[in-house]
């Protein structure tokens, strides 16, 4: 029997979001892509029902609110086919999955202390047939591969990130900008950052994209 195709699988997905806002800012993007990405606004919910990974609250506003947020990280840097990623406490698999999808040339390795929380960006991973990812149940600490850039959203003080990620990431540089540590982060950042200042670039992400939701949004980048 033939294999499905993205584009074909999405006739499975009945209530998917058409993602029209990632669609504005990404408008290069494959068909596959988009069924991708269209995908993830109905399997996210459905698995959020069992397994709580974004709030309650805010799951209606999935495309925006977790899908496009995920994705200013490649609005910041585009990443070269070949690169190597690390996403940091993934949680269900943002940002890593989304940008995943868009850079499909380039491996993103994904993180997590809680084992249900990776279970549920696997299974999501598997249910679009992505295969440029894979997944690490564990502390930090075990993870001892080296990458051009770990990723986060939201998971602990950018210095704190520093100490525990620094180990992990390469000295070989092959992206436009050095390797380091690039965050999704909101509020006023100052006092968090004063012990990295030096090695810091705050990067508003209304910059990138114009919802009200990114208002006080910000990419956070920190080189080792």
């Amino acid at each position: 029997m033939q294999k499905e195709s993205h584009v074909e699988k999405i006739s499975n997905f009945p209530h998917i979001i058409m993602i029209d806002n990632i669609k504005k800012y990404f408008p290069h993007l494959s068909p596959a892509q988009i069924s991708q990405l269209e995908q993830l606004t109905l399997l996210y919910p459905e698995w959020n029902e069992k397994i709580n990974v974004i709030s309650r609250k805010d799951i209606e506003n999935i495309e925006v609110n977790h899908i496009l947020h995920s994705l200013a990280i490649a609005k910041f840097l585009h990443f070269k086919p070949g690169s190597n990623i690390l996403d940091f406490g993934c949680g269900g698999g943002l940002p890593g999955i989304p940008l995943a999808i868009i850079f499909p040339d380039v491996h993103f390795h994904l993180i997590d202390r809680v084992g249900k929380k990776i279970k549920v960006a696997q299974e999501i991973a598997a249910a679009i047939g992505l295969t440029n990812v894979s997944f690490q149940h564990g502390d930090s600490g075990e993870c001892h591969e080296k990458f051009d850039f770990v990723v986060s959203r939201a998971v602990m003080p950018q210095p704190d990130l520093l100490k525990l990620s620094r180990k992990n990431i390469s000295n070989q540089q092959k992206n436009a900008l050095p390797n380091g540590i690039i965050s999704l982060k909101g509020g006023n950042l100052n006092e968090e950052l004063k012990p990295v200042k030096k090695t810091t670039e705050v990067v508003e992400i209304k910059n990138f994209f114009s919802e009200p939701f990114f208002d006080t949004k910000k990419i956070v980048y920190t080189t080792v």
